[in-house]
């Protein structure tokens, strides 16, 4: 089971609204057999959803990498210009030195993430557990190097006590800014307190066409789903997008335990 965390605020930041509840009768969206991804796998027991925390692996690491390094250049040049120039204040450069180290600690994790995430975050829905288990990334913005705040943490919550919601945040990008996320919250058993929280899918159409294969999984079973027409992904040895990073990417690899445990029945140690 997860470790007990401190309670969340009642909304996720953007939210809009809520989605079905897991208990409550739902159908197919048009076209669902069409989804793409797939899921990676389903049977009797278990339902296994791909996930990514970014949507195009490589960019982060492409600009990083290039924001980085004309950051680099610039506060060589600042070191230049002081020393040949003694007009240059000490204040000044302290304050423009300052604020090109702020933008390398903000780039850095955005390299480290792109880098380190997993080919794919799945998660798992197991049907006679009533249990999820989710392929959790956590990562820690203000503690860059950090060893023991960075990597897979696997997650198992309760069926019952997960949540999806819609959020929807304006952001300076090229594209407008909007940015339409899916959101899993995590509630204390009986009440609206939320304890965790965890990312699901980047588009909302698609969320809730993925939660909704959830629900008739967890409610109804493996019948209740379509036939879909894209095959599953193999996420280990299939490269994607920018293909270069995503290939070096970390393999996914479940706990031991917690990979026998989601995919089995219990009181029972057969496997599908």
């Amino acid at each position: 089971m997860s470790k007990k965390k401190a309670p969340l605020s009642p909304r996720p930041r953007g939210w809009r609204y809520d989605l079905p509840a897991h208990h409550e009768a739902t159908t197919l969206y048009q076209h669902s057999e069409h989804l793409r991804p797939p899921p990676n796998h389903y049977d009797d027991i278990y339902l296994e959803l791909s996930r990514s925390s970014i949507r195009t692996r490589g960019f982060f690491v492409c600009t990083g990498i290039l924001l980085f390094s004309m950051i680099v250049i610039g506060e060589l040049w600042i070191f230049y210009t002081s020393l040949m120039d003694s007009s240059y204040a000490d204040i000044d450069m302290l304050i423009i030195l300052s604020a090109f180290f702020v933008l390398q600690w903000l780039i850095l994790p955005t390299i480290r993430m792109d880098l380190e995430l997993p080919r794919d975050e799945p998660i798992r829905f197991n049907r006679l557990r009533r249990k999820v288990y989710v392929y959790q990334y956590k990562y820690d913005h203000l503690r860059v190097f950090s060893r023991h705040r960075w990597g897979v943490q696997p997650e198992v919550y309760d069926w019952d006590d997960l949540h999806a919601e819609a959020c929807s945040v304006y952001l300076p990008m090229g594209n407008g800014g909007l940015i339409e996320n899916i959101i899993i919250s995590v509630r204390k058993p009986g009440t609206d307190e939320v304890i965790d929280r965890f990312f699901f899918s980047h588009d909302w159409v698609e969320g809730q066409a993925y939660w909704t294969i959830a629900q008739l999984f967890m409610e109804q079973g493996p019948q209740a789903l379509p036939e879909f027409v894209h095959p599953p992904r193999d996420w280990n040895n299939e490269p994607t997008a920018f293909d270069f990073i995503p290939h070096f990417a970390p393999k996914v690899q479940w706990p031991a335990e917690m990979d026998l445990e989601s995919r089995s029945a219990p009181f029972s140690r057969e496997t599908s």
